[in-house]
C-alpha cells in the first residue's frame, strides 16, 4: 500500500498516454478529457521534470534526500492537525502538533524525524478528506494539469490545503518558488523506482490505484467488511458438489491407475 501512495503522488505526470479502453469506468466519466490532460503532463514529465529528477536522484546523497523528504512532510503536519480539528479528530490534532514541535525543534527544523522515533505517528489529514468527513461525495475523478490524479471533492479542497501550507506563507517569491520547485523535484524523484510496478494501460493503472488509495485514507484504513467473514455468508453442500458429467475427469484408455498405498 504504500508503493500505492508514492504512485498516487505524482505519477499521474509520468508515463506514455495510452489509447482510450474501449469498456468506460463509471468512475471516470470524464475520461476523454483526462487522457488529453494526461498527455499533457506526460509531455512535461518526460521533457523536464523527469530528467530533472534523475540528476538530482544522482547527484543528492540517499540521507539528504531523506531529510528533504522528512522536512516537507513536517511542514504538513500543519495542515493535518487543522483538519483534525475540524473533523474533531483531537487525538490525531494533538499527535500532529507534537510531531511539528519535536520534529521543528529537537529534529532540525523537521529535517529529522525524531517524533516517528519516539513512536508518536499519526494519520495525515487534508481538506478533501475533511470535506468527506462532513459527507460531500467523491465526485468524478479528475485530472489536473500539472497536478496530477484527483477528484472533484479534493480538487475544490485545494484553495484551503494551499492555504494551511506555510510554503504559501513565504514572503520571499524566490524562496517560497525554490522550495515548492524543490518538493516537486524530491517527490518525482522517489517514484523513479516505482514506474516498473505499472503494467498494461498506465492511464487506468495510475487512476485505480490512485483511487483505492485514497479511499483508504478517507476511511482511516478502513477496508469495509469482509463478505467471507460475516456470520451471515452460508454455504451449502451443492457448493462443493462435484460434476460428474462436466468436473470430474476419467483416466485415459492406455493409462494405468496409481496403485493405492
Amino acid at each position: 500500500m504504500a508503493k500505492a501512495v508514492l504512485l498516487s503522488t505524482v505519477m499521474g505526470m509520468a508515463g506514455c498516454a495510452s489509447t482510450q479502453t474501449a469498456e468506460r469506468n463509471p468512475q471516470d466519466p470524464w475520461e476523454g478529457f483526462n487522457r488529453k490532460v494526461y498527455a499533457f503532463n506526460d509531455t512535461v514529465d518526460r521533457y523536464a521534470l523527469k530528467p530533472i529528477a534523475q540528476g538530482y536522484d544522482y547527484v543528492t546523497p540517499s540521507p539528504v534526500q531523506t531529510g528533504v523528504g522528512n522536512f516537507f512532510s513536517n511542514l504538513g503536519e500543519v495542515g493535518t492537525a487543522f483538519n483534525s480539528v475540524l473533523q474533531w479528530k483531537w487525538d490525531n490534532a494533538g499527535i500532529a502538533t507534537g510531531r511539528f514541535v519535536i520534529n521543528s525543534t529537537l529534529g532540525l527544523a523537521g529535517l529529522v524525524d525524531v517524533a516517528t522515533d519516539m513512536g508518536i505517528t499519526g494519520r495525515q489529514e487534508d481538506f478533501g478528506q475533511t470535506l468527506a468527513v462532513w459527507g460531500v461525495g467523491e465526485g468524478p475523478y479528475l485530472v489536473l494539469p500539472l497536478l496530477g490524479p484527483s477528484t472533484v471533492r479534493d480538487t475544490s479542497g485545494l484553495p484551503v490545503d494551499m492555504y494551511t501550507d506555510p510554503v504559501t506563507h513565504v514572503e520571499e517569491d524566490k524562496v517560497a518558488y525554490g522550495l515548492t520547485f524543490l518538493r516537486l523535484v524530491d517527490k518525482r524523484a522517489a517514484l523513479l523506482d516505482q514506474e516498473r510496478l505499472i503494467q498494461g494501460d498506465r492511464y487506468s493503472f495510475i487512476r485505480d490505484a490512485w483511487l483505492q488509495q485514497r479511499r483508504f485514507e478517507v476511511n482511516d484504513g478502513e477496508m469495509g467488511d469482509d463478505p467471507f467473514a460475516s456470520d451471515s455468508f452460508e454455504f451449502d453442500d451443492s457448493d462443493f458438489a462435484v460434476d460428474d458429467e462436466a468436473g470430474a475427469t476419467q483416466p485415459d484408455a492406455g493409462s494405468e491407475a496409481a496403485p493405492t498405498p
